[in-house]
């Protein structure tokens, strides 16, 4: 048979029974728990934030060197088209083609 709570004057102490202490017990418990897993999850979301900023900030030095590069490939195609003229270069031969001499339209009148 379950305890009923019985109507008592303010000055009167109520003792709540065993059962509902612990069910008392184990709702704080839960509170504190899921307290600190928002917690853990903040400091995740911190962490991978960081990780994304360092990836970003890498990405963008990574563009920057590979416009280099590019800028690099220019120079050296310009250099050698002036001193070989245009053509193809197989990379793995080392061989360079030079492209046929372009035939000039004449003027038609």
């Amino acid at each position: 048979m379950a305890e009923e709570a019985k109507v008592v004057e303010a000055s009167d102490e109520i003792k709540f029974s065993e059962e509902e202490l612990k069910e008392l017990g184990e709702l704080q418990q839960s509170y504190q728990e899921k307290q600190a897993q928002l917690g853990q999850i903040a400091v995740q979301k911190i962490i991978i934030n960081q990780q994304m900023e360092a990836i970003e900030n890498r990405q963008a030095e990574l563009e920057g060197e590979y416009e280099e590069v590019q800028q690099k490939e220019q120079e050296i195609v310009q250099k050698l088209n002036e001193k070989y003229g245009p053509g193809q270069l197989d990379p793995q031969s080392g061989v360079f083609t030079p492209a046929p001499p372009q035939e000039e339209e004449a003027p038609q009148g």
